[in-house]
């Protein structure tokens, strides 16, 4: 456990985020399968704080719900009006009670791409320079409309946040601002949180007027530089919802890449942050990676894919599939154009080819679905090929029905099993035919009506018709040929 543990991290969420202009709550809205909110919290855990609190207001039994079912036991501290982010944080340490001994780390909720890393380095910083208050600060290539940092050039301490619009030319030039995220001492932020005044054009208390009391009494207000200025970008509207959405996937992709995989077209990947690869997987463009989806070694995924909570064998492929809690065995075979829904486990080496849809259905080793088939409710055993043209009935209107085919069966085009039914080892069936009853290991099932030829149908019921006049040439040609 890190020695600089903050006794608390509270995470400023209850804005109701108007720009976006959304029945959504801002901090819900997603990217990279991950809320707001919750990419956030998942950063501030990862400083391991003592108390986590969430402080909540807009919507809040809908923010509080998402937190409870994504990070069950999540703290929540209740903020009735928005009266600025100074009476936020009060709110949260009264919420904790006693005043937090040790630093208290403040966030806020709509920062999507704020890093761990990013948020220890700022504790490591906050305790190693004795600091009363440490700013997360960013040097940013255009500074227009921020909060710049002021700092004493002989001891590199802040001595002042100054809004863009008070800014003289001088501190125009800066290019280093204020990004909201603070380390306080606690006992120091509890006395100082007290102290905020409304008395300005808001009406609301300043979290930043924090730095302005404690300066004053004395106190060192310094800074910790974040190594990417795009991690303290805020989000207010959709634009830039997706330009934070593009900046995250590429940092998921570069991560992965840097890990051995190939990724042949990062421009056209979409991965969620929960997804996983191994080294040597390779991913072709157009493909979409979400949720708790893996790639295994040596598996190829795409182009024109969509894998949710997917497991990919090492050595698969995967081509132009849609899968949805699917696992595809080692060496399997995927598409092009198939569509895997939840429940489908394809063994090591089998294959659900070109326009085939299975769902809760499995596939035992060396088995093939090669095209233009729906398997449903299905099990079926090893070195078994399902013949073109096959449809799985397992509905009967009212309830679901399973059915079994053996290993090292060979089953015909065109066949429907009609479930629930059962379908030994060994067993071929005919195509064109439809099996309704269990079928014995090793048998051949022929299960359709006996063709008829019935002669001159076309001519005596559709007279002078095409089909009728290409009938008669025919069968004129066929009497001088001979």
């Amino acid at each position: 456990m890190s020695a600089n543990r903050p006794a608390a991290v509270v995470v400023l969420a209850a804005g109701e985020g108007t720009r976006m202009k959304s029945k959504t709550p801002k901090v819900l809205h997603e990217i990279a399968g991950r809320s707001l909110v919750g990419h956030v919290v998942s950063a501030a855990r990862e400083l391991e704080p003592e108390h986590l609190v969430v402080v909540v207001g807009h919507a809040r039994e809908q923010v509080r719900g998402h937190l409870e079912e994504v990070y069950p036991g999540t703290r929540t501290a209740v903020q009735e009006e928005q009266n600025g982010t100074g009476h936020a944080v009060r709110m949260a340490l009264e919420e904790l009670g006693a005043a937090p001994r040790g630093t208290v780390v403040v966030v806020c909720g709509d920062t999507p791409l704020l890093s761990g890393a990013t948020l220890k380095a700022l504790a490591e910083t906050h305790a190693g320079d004795g600091n009363a208050v440490t700013v997360l600060t960013a040097e940013v290539p255009d500074a227009t409309g921020y909060g710049r940092i002021v700092r004493d050039l002989s001891t590199g301490a802040v001595t002042a946040i100054v809004e863009h619009k008070d800014a003289s030319p001088g501190q125009l030039d800066i290019r280093e601002i204020n990004s909201g995220v603070f380390a306080f001492d606690g006992a120091l932020l509890s006395q100082a949180i007290k102290q905020l005044r409304t008395d300005n054009s808001q009406g609301e208390e300043y979290l930043t007027d924090v730095l302005s009391i404690l300066r004053e009494a004395g106190h060192r207000v310094g800074a910790s530089v974040a190594a990417d200025h795009r991690e303290i970008l805020g989000i207010n509207n959709r634009v830039q919802l997706a330009e934070a959405r593009t900046l995250l996937n590429r940092r998921l992709l570069e991560a992965a890449m840097t890990a051995g995989v190939t990724v042949v077209d990062p421009s056209s990947v979409v991965v969620d942050v929960t997804v996983t690869f191994e080294p040597d997987a390779v991913i072709h463009p157009g493909t979409q990676l979400l949720g708790a989806t893996h790639v295994a070694e040596d598996a190829e995924v795409g182009p024109n894919t969509r894998l949710t909570d997917t497991t990919v064998g090492r050595g698969a492929r995967v081509d132009n599939t849609v899968a949805v809690s699917a696992v595809i065995g080692e060496g399997a075979s995927v598409g092009p154009y198939a569509y895997l829904r939840p429940g489908t486990r394809l063994g090591a080496k089998a294959k659900a080819g070109t326009y085939v849809e299975m769902k809760n259905a499995t596939l035992g080793e060396g088995t093939k679905v090669p095209h233009l088939s729906y398997v449903g409710d299905a099990t079926i055993g090893e070195y078994t090929n399902i013949g073109a043209a096959s449809v799985f009935v397992n509905y009967d209107g009212e309830a679901k029905h399973h059915t079994t085919i053996g290993s090292h069966c060979r089953t015909g085009s065109d066949n429907m099993f009609v479930a629930p039914i059962t379908i030994g080892d060994g067993v071929y069936t005919a195509a064109g035919s439809v099996i309704t009853k269990d079928v014995p290991a090793g048998a051949l099932a022929v299960a359709r009506g006996q063709q008829r030829n019935i002669e001159g149908w076309v001519a005596r019921k559709r007279p002078g018709s095409a089909a009728a006049q290409a009938a008669e040439a025919s069968s004129e040609g066929s009497a001088g040929e001979s």
